[in-house]
């Protein structure tokens, strides 16, 4: 019988996995590029300085409309800090931890949202907040180390990384009205510029190794995955609901964390992985849609 062409609903879904499983996967990039002598930080500004280039030469108009509306610059910072703190905490840190970390998008978006949107937290929001507090709480735990704060520079960029995350996309709402290709080039720019900036201020430890062909395949690919999985990105969350868009990305938290585990990069606890269940469950139940009612 003749083989028989995936549904066109599909497509979608598969673009968003693929996007997924990119980030799922970086932190193998991140590392490898580590161990020859690149801080995450340099890492960083390539991967987005090759980035922006393909984009400004793609959609050359999206300067004009960046330049419209300068408050756009809030985005660039946003998002740019988001990418410093994963690719660096990846980079240093437990992978498993460190996703979970990154991830605690219902604390975050619950004070965000009230002050940025004016959404007030309803009784539902609450839950979702006391079940990411309460998954942090056990993440962060260490037998013996007293209260479960967070150790370590992985821990604190993780976290700092994944508030701006919930920035970037409290901003996105907030700015929805301006022109899509600007909103783009801002965060595409936010990568460049902020771990550039840092990085020329002394933060990483080692300069700019010259080219080599040590570390150069692994920045291109990088750079390639990266733009492959924006354009995935784009693709498939235009074509399905945002709730369905959101759940599907939660795979890269599964993603990064199998990878690390088969791979060695981590080493998880009975309490991360009970912490993480309550993050993904909370991560969960703020994208299942509401009840309509009657």
């Amino acid at each position: 019988m003749p083989s028989r062409a995936a549904p066109p609903s599909a497509l979608p879904a598969l673009a968003l996995l693929f996007n997924a499983t990119i980030w799922g996967l970086s932190w193998i990039a991140f590392k490898a590029l580590h161990r020859q002598g690149l801080h995450p930080l340099w890492s960083t500004v390539l991967i987005y300085a090759g980035g922006l280039l393909v984009l400004l030469a793609w959609q050359p108009r999206s300067v004009r409309g960046f330049l419209a509306h300068p408050y756009l610059l809030g985005l660039v910072a946003a998002a740019g800090l988001t990418n410093v703190g994963f690719n660096w905490a990846v980079t240093v840190g437990d992978v498993v931890r460190v996703t979970l970390l990154f991830y605690l998008m219902p604390v975050w978006s619950v004070g965000l949202a009230w002050w940025l949107l004016n959404e007030r937290p309803s009784r539902a929001a609450l839950v979702r907040l006391a079940l990411a507090l309460g998954g942090l709480v056990l993440v962060l735990h260490r037998p013996g180390a007293g209260w479960p704060v967070p150790t370590g520079a992985a821990d604190f960029l993780a976290l700092m990384g994944g508030f701006c995350f919930a920035l970037t996309n409290a901003l996105l709402r907030r700015w929805r009205d301006t022109p899509h290709e600007a909103r783009v080039l801002a965060m595409f720019s936010g990568g460049l510029v902020m771990a550039g900036t840092l990085a020329l201020g002394g933060v990483a430890d080692t300069p700019l190794p010259a080219p080599s062909l040590s570390w150069l395949p692994w920045a291109l690919a990088l750079t390639l995955g990266f733009l492959a999985g924006n354009m995935a990105l784009q693709y498939g969350a235009a074509r399905l609901p945002a709730q369905v868009t959101a759940l599907i990305m939660l795979a890269e938290v599964v993603i990064a964390a199998a990878s690390a585990v088969l791979l060695g990069a981590a080493q998880p606890t009975a309490w991360t992985w009970a912490g993480g269940s309550l993050i993904l469950l909370a991560a969960l139940l703020s994208i299942w849609p509401p009840r309509r009612a009657d």
